[in-house]
């Protein structure tokens, strides 16, 4: 993050203040000196607290909240909404809504009715209203677009509210308070820097001033984005790395399953092959059996006749 030097804050006229007579003593510790009747701020002090903003800033867009800046000042408007698109984050240039933080679910309706009638009119239905009707609705939608249309993506409370000069944005400051969202402020010698949890002693009139101020901040902010994304890509790499991990042990275990069904499967056929063997050989046995049995019935017949003529001559020779 680069280090604002005061040589820059001096040429943006950032060390101006109000009038003397208009100062609020609470901003003592940031004035520097009085000269010619107006306050001259700090801004060696206005630098360290520039950077301590800068650095809680871009902590909150690497959490991934929005930042809502608030600024409607006349020589403000335009460099606010230029600056706050860049980094894509909500802003309000216009008249503050009432209730826009502590009633944020109507808040919420009004910008639901805004895409309602872009809808209409996509899908034909906004034809078929009268004329009037017609104007009434184009009327309506140009209203909440002029007041909510920059907070259209704005879909929770943000996390932070940038304000440029606290008197006039008041009561934004007072809801952002009852909801204890960190301020973040821009504060003249003319304002009560107590409001504010993170206060910038800076000239809040002049556009210069505004415009160095903010380009600092968005910068920032750009910076902790640029974080968030680079983490989010490494979270992503990582979740493909496991997933492709997670499918090789599967692979693996595929082939193995598949060679033990092979030999599964060759062991089955093995023993199909020895009970074809024996049943083969059971059944030629009985038949080998029968074969054999005849055979040995002759024999002994053949012996018994043999024996018989023996036996006669024995019994001739005794006589």
């Amino acid at each position: 993050m680069a280090l604002v030097e005061v040589k820059e804050l001096l040429d943006s006229g950032v060390h101006f203040g109000h009038l003397t007579r208009k100062w609020d003593p609470n901003m003592a510790p940031y004035i520097y000196m009085e000269r010619n009747g107006i306050h001259i701020i700090n801004l060696y002090k206005t630098a360290a607290k520039l950077e301590e903003a800068s650095q809680a800033l871009a902590k909150i867009a690497t959490s991934g909240r929005k930042i809502l800046f608030v600024a409607t000042k006349k020589q403000a408007k335009d460099i606010v909404s230029e600056k706050a698109a860049n980094v894509n984050m909500p802003y309000i240039t216009e008249r503050w809504p009432g209730g826009m933080l502590t009633n944020f679910v109507t808040i919420r309706k009004a910008v639901k009715k805004m895409a309602t009638i872009d809808r209409m009119k996509k899908d034909g239905t906004f034809l078929t209203l009268s004329k009037k009707e017609r104007l009434q609705v184009d009327r309506l939608r140009a209203k909440l677009e002029k007041n909510l249309g920059s907070i259209s993506e704005m879909t929770r409370l943000p996390g932070a509210l940038f304000v440029i000069d606290i008197k006039r944005e008041h009561i934004a400051i007072k809801e952002a308070q009852k909801l204890n969202i960190p301020i973040f402020a821009m504060v003249d010698t003319n304002s009560d820097p107590r409001q504010v949890d993170y206060v910038i002693p800076a000239n809040d009139d002049a556009s210069k001033s505004i415009e160095k101020i903010l380009t600092t901040v968005t910068d920032a902010i750009a910076e902790g984005l640029a974080v968030r994304k680079a983490e989010k890509e490494t979270k992503d790499a990582e979740k493909t790395a496991e997933v492709a991990a997670a499918k090789e042990p599967k692979l693996e275990t595929t082939e193995a399953t598949e060679t033990n069904v092979e030999a599964k499967a060759e062991a089955t056929e093995a023993k199909a092959e020895t009970n074809e063997a024996e049943a083969t050989e059971a059944t030629k046995t009985p038949k080998a059996k029968k074969a054999a049995a005849p055979k040995k019935a002759k024999a002994k017949k053949v012996a018994k006749k043999e024996e018989a003529p023996a036996k006669e001559e024995v019994v001739k020779e005794e006589e």
